[in-house]
């Protein structure tokens, strides 16, 4: 079974991942993935997370968007109180399938719109997928009060960057990666304090780098990009958020009080509430105290 998830390429990991997400075909499976989630990430004292949901690929499986949503909704406040932890959803368009996904993304994102929602994203290949076709359902979902929170940069060049920045108004960039490659948009990074949310095992099992030593993360965090530390998809990785957290503190050369102000950013740039924002830090800090 792990053979299956050793990826030639990201392309090979998107036919991978659709395999995968075919297997969830009524609500009650998403429920149960959904808690199920839950209870893992409660097991690595993860307390707040903003997950990536793509109700456009379970519609293809046959589940309503409302029977989608109601499935996470019931989950999450199920999660929330049986584990503590806080759960937001980040609605993606899967780039693959076009403007059509767009559409019922959207459509989902601001007529459904579940209470956990809070970001609207686009995944999926970069490449042969344009970023600025999709600017009218990013703009319908910020008019909706949804933050945007494009992919960009992972397999693509700096210019795909600039287009979720200029077109889709990201205020996060997933992965983002190759702004390396442009100093002008490491600049523009830096000034504007725009998150990337780095992904390492990831960027390695899909071949958009060759290797963690040649990861531009430690890079990006020396000259004052923002950085957040992120698991991706974890199973078909094999890794954790702590083992993610690990990797960057051998990367970044870390001791716990680094990892510590990790930890910090991920809540100052999350788009939780101020009362969790505070709470979450108090406890990192008290934490941290605890030696």
């Amino acid at each position: 079974m792990a053979d299956y998830f050793q990826f030639t390429d990201f392309a090979h990991f998107v036919v991978v991942y659709l395999s995968v997400v075919d297997l969830l075909r009524t609500a009650e499976d998403i429920h149960m993935l959904t808690y199920e989630i839950a209870r893992d990430m409660t097991a690595q004292s993860i307390r707040y997370a903003e997950l990536t949901c793509t109700p456009y690929t379970s519609r293809m499986a046959g589940v309503p968007a409302e029977a989608f949503c109601e499935a996470i909704e019931d989950a999450r406040i199920a999660a929330e109180r049986d584990f503590g932890i806080v759960l937001r959803w980040c609605f993606d368009i899967p780039g693959e399938f076009g403007l059509p996904a767009g559409q019922e993304t959207c459509r989902v994102a601001t007529e459904v719109a579940p209470d956990g929602l809070v970001s609207f994203g686009l995944g999926g290949p970069e490449i042969g997928v344009e970023r600025p076709q999709f600017k009218p359902f990013f703009d319908r979902a910020r008019a909706a009060g949804l933050r945007s929170v494009p992919h960009a940069g992972e397999t693509t060049g700096p210019e795909t960057i600039w287009d979720a920045l200029r077109v889709l108004k990201a205020e996060r960039i997933g992965h983002g990666i190759s702004a390396v490659q442009d100093p002008k948009l490491v600049d523009h990074l830096v000034q504007q304090a725009i998150p990337l949310e780095v992904c390492p095992t990831s960027n390695v099992a899909t071949r958009a780098v060759s290797s963690l030593d040649d990861h531009p993360i430690k890079h990006l965090k020396d000259v004052g990009v923002v950085i957040t530390v992120n698991s991706d998809d974890p199973p078909m990785f094999g890794t954790t958020l702590n083992q993610e957290y690990a990797v960057a503190a051998d990367l970044l050369a870390l001791d716990e009080q680094g990892l510590g102000g990790l930890a910090r950013t991920a809540v100052d740039v999350s788009f939780a509430g101020d009362a969790t924002k505070a709470r979450l830090r108090a406890e990192i800090d008290a934490y941290l105290a605890a030696g």
